[in-house]
């Protein structure tokens, strides 16, 4: 048992993995964007590195191309066919459907029954 103690107190003192490959910073990195002629900043102490991106000056104002969202291009079909699509989707499972998944599936069939009677009464008297 003071074996183990002992492993696990000489592994405790040492640096985790990586630390021991990277060798120490040598200083600060700042990257900053500038904008069509602007000068890049000079760097404010010896041991400061300065990284310069360089955009076109139309694009000063604009969202970085890495945060805008592609936007979809609007649906030709108008939103009243799109609500009524959606409530035909979802019609087997609202009340006063005909399936065994919908609530009030038996009063269903029989408004669907009715429906049709009066559907086919119609079509005969034209």
């Amino acid at each position: 048992m003071r074996r183990y103690a002992a492993i696990l107190s000489v592994l405790a003192c040492l640096p985790a993995g990586p630390a021991l490959a990277q060798p120490p910073s040598s200083g600060r990195t700042m990257t900053v964007t500038v904008y069509g002629n602007d000068p890049c900043p000079d760097a404010g102490a010896s041991n400061e590195i300065v990284v310069c991106a360089r955009r076109p000056e139309n694009d000063r104002y604009r969202i970085p191309k890495e945060l805008r969202r592609t936007i979809e291009r609007p649906s030709e079909t108008a939103w009243g066919a799109r609500v009524g699509a959606m409530e035909d989707a979802s019609r087997p499972t609202m009340p006063g459907s005909c399936s065994a998944v919908g609530t009030y599936g038996q009063t269903g069939c029989r408004q669907q029954m009715i429906g049709q009677w009066y559907a086919e009464r119609r079509a005969r008297s034209r």
